[in-house]
């Protein structure tokens, strides 16, 4: 006699063994069941891909948009011809990158080619690769991205995975996201760049939350095709918390998808715990980032995008 939940129940010798066959076909299929498909990426993430029989090194990278940008070189090389849809990609007020789109059959080292749509523009996106493919380019569903060797007491924080929202939000880079003064904020996560960056809105909102003062003088960086925009540093009072990232300073995009005027300047001895709003005006908060860069990401070892589970975890000392 067998008891399943204080009921007995009887049972017979052939019972007993129908149960066995069960237990053994299910461990059967389960361990028949392939595991989800996950693709490694290297720290620098260079890979060779295949676009139409023609093979050129580009960059998996984490902070890339979900339609894969090459060089018209490339492009040219690989026979694409332009179809009807163009694309444009902005940064701050008056600065356009734009480029033609076009169907092509892409393979990554030995697997099967598929057909995707793929952007060309003539600057490269970043120097001395023939392009760039993010986590929402690429046919794996689990895309993995290997930093450095993991470390003891490292701890992993799962975020909630989106992308840009609009018409052609499928097209661009995939963020995680936090909540700032209870409104979603998009981070995506960059560490071919090496500061930390907010755009002028995610910068306004970070300044009110977290007590924001900016310092010192105004000096360029790079954000992606060889394009430098003004930045300022921000010290928050209260450091921010992205999982186990803890952010005191950061870079500010200054004049970019807003301005920072409302923020408090700390070389004109403001309160650093004062920010001065001067007026709610047009902000709209969809477009606010933070790109957290490899002055913070230098402590993570992994940043894994599970696309069927619609997360992002990243696993930090």
């Amino acid at each position: 006699m067998i008891t399943l939940d204080r009921y007995p129940v009887v049972t017979t010798p052939g019972d007993i063994m129908m149960r066995r066959f069960a237990w053994l076909l299910l461990a059967t299929l389960t361990a028949a069941a392939p595991p989800p498909t996950e693709r490694v990426i290297a720290p620098d993430g260079l890979v060779p891909v295949t676009i139409n029989g023609v093979t050129r090194t580009v960059r998996i990278d984490p902070g890339a948009t979900a339609m894969p940008i090459i060089t018209t070189e490339f492009a040219k090389a690989s026979s694409m011809k332009p179809g009807m849809f163009g694309f444009m990609m902005g940064f701050g007020p008056n600065v356009r990158i734009s480029g033609g789109t076009a169907l092509a059959r892409v393979a990554f080292g030995g697997g099967n080619p598929a057909k995707r749509r793929i952007g060309f523009t003539e600057k490269p996106f970043a120097s001395g690769i023939a392009g760039v493919f993010g986590p929402g380019s690429l046919p794996d569903p689990i895309v993995h991205f290997r930093l450095r060797d993991s470390v003891a007491g490292e701890r992993t924080t799962v975020f909630p995975m989106v992308d840009q929202g609009d018409l052609f939000g499928g097209w661009a880079e995939r963020f995680a996201i936090i909540m700032v003064e209870g409104q979603p904020m998009r981070v995506r996560f960059d560490p071919h760049h090496p500061r930390t960056l907010a755009n002028a809105g995610a910068a306004v909102r970070l300044a009110r939350a977290y007590g924001g003062t900016l310092s010192g003088s105004t000096s360029p960086a790079e954000i992606a095709f060889g394009v430098e925009r003004p930045i300022r540093a921000m010290t928050l009072a209260t450091p921010l918390t992205v999982g186990p990232l803890s952010i005191a300073t950061l870079g500010v995009r200054t004049v970019d998808h807003g301005n920072t005027d409302t923020i408090a300047d700390a070389d004109q001895h403001a309160d650093p715990n004062e920010v001065v709003v001067t007026g709610k005006g047009k902000h709209d908060i969809k477009r606010d980032r933070l790109s957290i860069g490899a002055d913070q990401l230098n402590r993570c070892s992994s940043i894994v995008f599970d696309k069927p589970a619609r997360q992002i975890r990243l696993s930090c000392r």
